[in-house]
């Protein structure tokens, strides 16, 4: 009896084992599955980003900072799941596409250079690129992927486009309304601009060009604005003296 209850005991004691063995086996696959998804995430991203910077400024300094973070995002998924070897041809890929990228010796065009899109979807989208390029640059030098002085002069680049695109839609839709003799809404959005260029943390010879630029337009706005309340306040005031006039005009004797 007393054996078969040890037998007993130990079945039980087993059926934990196996069980807890097994829990943890899944909950190391559930959690390499969920880095490797992360990896993956990266990966598809950058590729994303990669063919998305076609409609930005030549900058080969920026297709190398995404190359390498494909190619690092991918060399932690080939960690994580050593199992899959096509992950190790994909590196190789990478890295052949990487040394290509160094021998291209081609200069960046410069953000002033950037012309933009007339479609307004269009220039959304290369706003949304921009804005995540930056956040990744931040996301890679936080990493130790990007040197402090590769970083600020990246993002330099990429914040004078972000700037370009601010300021000349608030000057188009300006013009806009100064040609449809709204102008009101002319100086509001001339203003606005105004005020985007002098909150850059950084001036370029792009910035004081569209400052005198938009400053003398403004001027113009002025002084049609003056030139419309004067004629304004005439007509007000020979509508008020024809008032007067028929008001003490000799009365008629019927």
């Amino acid at each position: 009896m007393g054996i078969i209850i040890a037998l007993i005991i130990a079945l039980i004691i087993i059926v934990v084992v196996v069980n807890a063995i097994q829990q943890h086996k899944e909950k190391v696959e559930q959690e390499k599955r969920g880095k490797a998804a992360k990896q993956k995430a990266i990966i598809d991203e950058t590729e994303e980003l990669l063919i998305s910077i076609a409609n930005l400024p030549n900058n080969p300094n920026l297709v190398m900072i995404l190359n390498n973070r494909t190619l690092n995002a991918t060399k932690s998924m080939a960690s994580i799941l050593p199992e899959n070897k096509s992950l190790l041809t994909r590196i190789q890929d990478m890295e052949a596409r990487i040394s290509t990228c160094k021998k291209n010796t081609s200069e960046a065009a410069s953000e002033q250079s950037f012309t933009l899109p007339d479609n307004e979807q269009q220039l959304v989208a290369v706003l949304q690129c921009i804005k995540k390029l930056r956040v990744t640059l931040k996301s890679e030098q936080s990493k130790g992927n990007l040197d402090a002085q590769t970083f600020t002069q990246e993002d330099n680049k990429l914040s004078a486009m972000q700037l370009k695109i601010g300021v000349e839609t608030l000057q188009k839709r300006g013009m806009i309304a100064y040609q449809k003799e709204m102008l009101g809404s002319a100086r509001q959005y001339l203003e606005k601009a105004l005020n985007t260029i002098s909150e850059s943390p950084i001036q370029t010879e792009y910035c004081t060009r569209k400052r005198d630029e938009i400053a003398n337009i403004l001027e113009e706005i002025t002084s049609s604005l003056k030139h419309t309340n004067a004629k304004d306040a005439a007509k007000k005031a020979k509508a008020e003296e024809d008032d007067l006039d028929i008001l003490f005009q000799p009365k008629k004797k019927w």
